[in-house]
């Protein structure tokens, strides 16, 4: 039902808000209407009813590839703090912000998916980071997200791209060497991730390809961004480094640090030293 109330709303120009008016969808800029946001007014695109520039694909692709520190979290729900969190990750030096939620408390239906995005969007849009949806190209296209991320599994990129349209920024999950080449040259990919370098509980039971994987990545010198990814902390960050990655994707070393924003500040500035 969400993909096809999404593809409807496609046609609508995010910058004008007559249009967007009378779609029916406008109750409040930046609040959910019967459970949905107002996927043509979220941040960067308005503020209240002052229209600002919406980022096109050029301007999302260089803050990628500007990009070193990536961070997958989850809605924080037994915390209840995914706003105060993301504001102190990104002040602290990330880039771009995933929300990936499949822990115990089950999966999120679409809508509260939705407001969480919302959430990190706002937080995003003051930071000048990017947001990142996973999975689920139907809810990249309704958050407004700049970034939609497909595992191996996922949606073809084709069909993906067919739903987002070309500005918004596809990335792909590799996990052999194989894959990493076939994710460095597909059309439709903007960047690839590469891993898991060491075993995770955010992906339990998967084979970790290790550091030899980010050595054949990065001995190939792809032409796109792209990122390690897998167990990676302040400890093994030397090792990922040494091994050529310049880009991680984190989770738990932000995710349940004390202190968020000093956790990605010492990543940051070790990755841009």
């Amino acid at each position: 039902m969400l993909l096809s109330i999404v593809i409807s709303i496609r046609s609508l120009r995010r910058h004008d808000p007559d249009q967007v008016r009378r779609s029916g969808r406008l109750a409040s800029p930046l609040s959910p209407l019967s459970g949905l946001p107002c996927v043509t007014c979220r941040p960067p695109y308005a503020v209240g009813f002052r229209v600002v520039p919406i980022p096109d694909g050029d301007s999302r692709r260089a803050r990628l590839a500007d990009a070193r520190l990536y961070l997958c979290t989850d809605a924080r729900r037994a915390r209840g703090d995914l706003a105060e969190f993301a504001d102190a990750a990104l002040a602290g030096g990330v880039d771009v912000i995933q929300l990936r939620d499949k822990g115990s408390d089950g999966p999120l239906e679409a809508r509260d998916e939705l407001a969480a995005l919302e959430t990190l969007a706002e937080a995003c849009a003051r930071h000048g980071a990017l947001l990142a949806v996973n999975d689920r190209a139907d809810v990249a296209l309704a958050a407004g997200a700049d970034v939609l991320h497909l595992g191996q599994d996922d949606l073809p990129v084709e069909w993906a791209r067919r739903v987002v349209g070309d500005d918004v920024v596809i990335g792909r999950s590799a996990h052999s060497a194989q894959e990493t080449a076939t994710a460095a040259d597909e059309p439709g990919v903007d960047y690839f991730c590469a891993g898991p370098c060491w075993p995770t509980p955010t992906k339990p039971g998967r084979h970790a390809p290790g550091l030899d994987l980010v050595r054949t990545v990065a001995g190939r010198e792809p032409h796109r961004p792209w990122f390690a990814i897998g167990g990676i902390d302040h400890a093994r960050l030397d090792e990922v480094l040494d091994a050529g990655a310049r880009r991680i994707v984190v989770v738990r070393v932000i995710t349940e640090a004390e202190d968020p924003k000093a956790a990605a500040r010492t990543l940051a500035d070790r990755l841009r030293a």
